[in-house]
């Protein structure tokens, strides 16, 4: 994806994120209502605001993001989104956390608002809470989701 391409209305991406709130959290689903992680929150996402994903997901271990240097989410997220800064990313911006110091990014958000993000927590399901100064820090990667096919 180039910089040149639109991306999506981030009300649009957000008012679709606030309609899997209080999704129950489960490992590797992503059913609005029904159950998913945070990974399945964003496939969920792309597929309502985007179109259909662009390639299956492998299945993958609870404790991945612990196995590795890849940074397998910016990763895949760079082959089908627009990348921001971090810093600049607005709302309706897919954040990457990392969620310890020097470790891959493995856990992902939708930024609703300044000080606001949608994210699937393993207790909570999908939430809606406050971008404290302790999760903005762990912002490793942000991307724009693209226009609809």
């Amino acid at each position: 994806m180039t910089r040149a391409q639109t991306v999506a209305d981030p009300a649009h991406v957000i008012a679709i994120a606030r309609s899997w709130l209080g999704t129950p959290y489960h490992d590797q689903a992503s059913l609005c209502g029904v159950g998913c992680d945070c990974l399945g929150l964003a496939r969920g996402v792309w597929r309502e605001v985007v179109g259909p994903e662009p390639f299956p997901m492998p299945p993958y271990s609870r404790d991945w993001g612990e196995t590795g240097a890849r940074e397998v989410l910016a990763e895949g997220a760079r082959r089908m989104m627009v990348e921001c800064p971090p810093a600049d990313a607005p709302p309706g911006a897919l954040v990457l956390f990392r969620m310890m110091p020097r470790a891959i990014a493995k856990h992902v958000g939708i930024l609703t608002g300044p000080q606001s993000f949608i994210h699937a927590c393993e207790r909570l399901g999908v939430v809606e809470e406050g971008l404290t100064p302790s999760w903005r820090r762990r912002i490793a990667f942000a991307f724009l989701f693209p226009e609809a096919r």
